[in-house]
This record gives structure tokens, sequence and C-alpha cells, in this order.
């Protein structure tokens, strides 16, 4: 096959490539965006039916293009996001090759980089890795197959009826677990969630939603994590017209409660005893955030309501004063598994040596240690906003400006 050669090539067709081809062609820079399947796939064969997106419509968007049939205050469904992301690309006339998989990128010995594709080879001066933080779906190996209880990743799961009748364990309680909880208790199922660490915020909070005081706050450019947010969640929701995800309500309709799960053996779950710290843990986000918001509004002269009721705390269900340390699957009814444990990174296709030994990618506000090479959406590649929709413009830029200037 002849080779085709290339100024900049991105790998990956969702928010973070787009975002990227946008900055690119504002500085007239040639370059070419390979999409293994289709633009924003995840959005569309990753996510569950009733999905909305986390943050509302004025929030969750790149700069110069709106999601069309959305209320700014509303919040996007999974298939308006897909069909945004089509149309962003229209927009900024992004040179996007979809159904093309990458499948080695090595550094060239005279300079760039030699990528191997299903369409055949090119050669790059540089190469901007946008495949994002949601590569490869964890999924622990604790309950055996043949136990006959059926397992899915949350990015499998699309809809209660596609499960077998009976109760469901859902584990991880960060938006996608408790999300997939609430709706299928509201479906009618026996739900038990296993809620880990995570940060609780208020959907809403004195008239804006959360993602509002974030940004004036000054939280969405922090550029270090607390002391322990590695592997912290966010638990909220866009579904039902956004909502604040309090465990403790769902547990009053009905959802069960554990802490986080430790193992498997002889058919019964062995749960850690965290779960009221998880909680505590959870609520003192929440209550720090509001703490923050009217200690602004209040330097700021904001015309803003009170909103004292948004401190009251439920008091704690049986299943967290005395909380199950054991779990009997067959016993509990329980039938299906869904797996809410995030993603890995998967880089397995870049042969380069960019990586430190945990196969983390070294770089510096997303400039590689290897000349030419790039990363763009990963979580906090520069700040906290990096992996979000509306953050991941800022990074394109500085990385495009980089580009454009021959570093």
């Amino acid at each position: 096959m002849r080779l085709e050669l290339v100024e900049t090539l991105i790998v990956g067709g969702g928010q973070a490539g787009l975002a990227m081809s946008g900055q690119l062609r504002k500085l007239g820079k040639q370059h070419l965006v390979l999409e293994r399947s289709r633009i924003a796939e995840r959005w569309r064969s990753e996510r569950w039916d009733s999905l909305h997106a986390n943050g509302p419509a004025w929030h969750d968007r790149l700069p110069g293009r709106t999601i069309d049939d959305v209320d700014p205050n509303g919040f996007a469904t999974r298939d308006q996001m897909a069909a945004y992301f089509d149309a962003y690309a229209r927009q900024i006339d992004a040179p996007i090759r979809t159904g093309v998989d990458v499948t080695a990128v090595r550094c060239n010995p005279h300079g760039g980089f030699d990528v191997e594709t299903s369409h055949g080879p090119i050669r790059a001066t540089n190469l901007v890795a946008a495949t994002g933080p949601f590569q490869r779906p964890k999924f622990p190996a604790m309950v055996p197959p043949e136990t006959g209880i059926t397992q899915l990743h949350s990015s499998a799961y699309r809809n209660p009826a596609q499960l077998p009748p009976g109760a469901v364990l859902v584990v991880g309680a960060g938006s996608s677990g408790a999300q997939i909880a609430d709706e299928l208790q509201r479906a009618g199922r026996n739900v038990t969630l296993s809620v880990g660490r995570h940060e609780r915020p208020p959907r809403r909070y004195r008239g804006h939603d959360f993602c509002w005081w974030l940004g004036e706050l000054g939280l969405w450019n922090a550029t270090t994590r607390g002391p322990k947010s590695e592997h912290v969640t966010i638990a909220v929701s866009g579904a039902y017209g956004g909502q604040t995800m309090d465990f403790r309500r769902l547990a009053r309709r009905g959802v069960t409660l554990l802490g986080r799960v430790a193992g498997f053996d002889a058919g019964t779950m062995q749960i850690e005893g965290d779960l009221a710290a998880n909680l505590t843990e959870g609520d003192a986000f929440y209550l720090a955030l509001l703490d923050a918001a009217d200690v602004y509004a209040t330097r700021e002269a904001l015309d803003l309501p009170a909103e004292p009721d948004a401190r009251i705390i439920d008091p704690d269900p049986p299943c967290v004063t005395n909380p199950i340390r054991q779990l009997d699957l067959a016993k509990a009814g329980i039938t299906s598994i869904i797996w809410a444990t995030g993603y890995a990174l998967d880089f397995s296709w870049l042969k380069v040596d960019a990586f430190d030994e945990r196969g983390m990618p070294q770089h510096s506000r997303g400039i590689s240690n290897v000349p030419g090479l790039s990363f763009l959406g990963l979580s906090w590649l520069s700040r906290r906003a990096s992996a979000f929709i509306f953050g991941v413009e800022h990074d394109a830029a500085y990385l495009a400006e980089h580009i454009a200037g021959g570093n």
C-alpha cells in the first residue's frame, strides 16, 4: 500500500480528537483524524439507553456550538450528545476518517512516527493520542462464571429488560453505578448497591448548577488533586431533570447499601465495613461545597436565595447502622451483577517509550517526553476540567500552539 504523509495525526474521533482538529484548523495546520468506529462511538454503543449528560447543556459542550433541541439548563440524552459531535465535526470541517483502526505506532529513526492502520501505512511528523480516559473497562475477575450469575460492566448495560428476572447487585457508586441503581429500582427491581469512596456534589444550590459553582470557585482550574482524590468518583446525575445523588434516600426507597466488595467465596460476597465512612466522606464534600458557595456569594454580594434545607442530611438507614459484611448472593436472590468499576488506559498500540512503570503516560500538560507525541483528553492532563467535554478545548489549544511552533 502507498505510504501516506501527514503533518499531524490525531488518533481518536471523540471530544478530544474533534477539539484538537478544531484548534489545528484555526492555525492552518494540516492534520488528519482517525477513528476506529464512528464519531463519539462510546456515546453510541457503550452507554445505557436512558443516559443523560451529567452537566447541563450550556456547560457540557465544545465552544462555538450549542446542543440542538436541548434547553440550556437541561441535560442532553446519549443520542443527542452523539448527534452533537457529528454536527460539530461538520461545522469545523474536520478531516476525519472513520472505520480506521490504528494498530501500531513506532518512532521513525529519522523523526516522526510510522503508523500502521487497517487502511494502510501513514508517516506522521506529530501524533496526538486523543483516545480519552475511558479505554478498557475494568471487570474484576471476582465472581466465577460458573456461578451462573449474569455479569456486565456498566459499559455493556443498556436497560432493565436486558437483565434476567431477579435482584441486581451494582458495584460502584460513581455517576454510572448510582444512576443505574436508581433506574433499576424505579423499574421495580430489588437492588443492592456497593458504595465506595465518592464525591457527592449538590445538583443545584442557590439557583445554580454545581458545574457553575465549580467554575466560579475556580475548582475546574485546580491543577493538583487533593491528598485522597486519586481514585474518587463523582456521584451526580443528569437523569430525571438532574438530581443530587443521595444514597440514604435511595435506601429509603428500598435500595440496600453495602460497603466496598472485598472478595467472593463459596457463593458469598465479602464486604468491607466502610459504608458509613464512605457516606460521611461524601457528605463532607457536599457540605464543603455549600460552605464555599456561601462564602463566595457573600463576598461577591450575589443576590442568590438562601437554601438552608440543602444542609439537611437524612438519618442513616438500618443498612448503614447495621452494615452487611457478608452477602449470600443466592439467598439475596441476586441473578445479575453490574460492575460500575470504571476504566483503565490502553495504549498497547503506542509502541514508544512514553510510559512509566505503571503504564501511565509521561507528559507535561500533554506534551510527551517523546518528541512530536502529545496526549489529550486524559484525567488531570493539566487541570481538573481536562477530561470533560467543556474542558478539553483548553488543552487542545495549548497543544496546537505547541505543534504549530515546531517544538
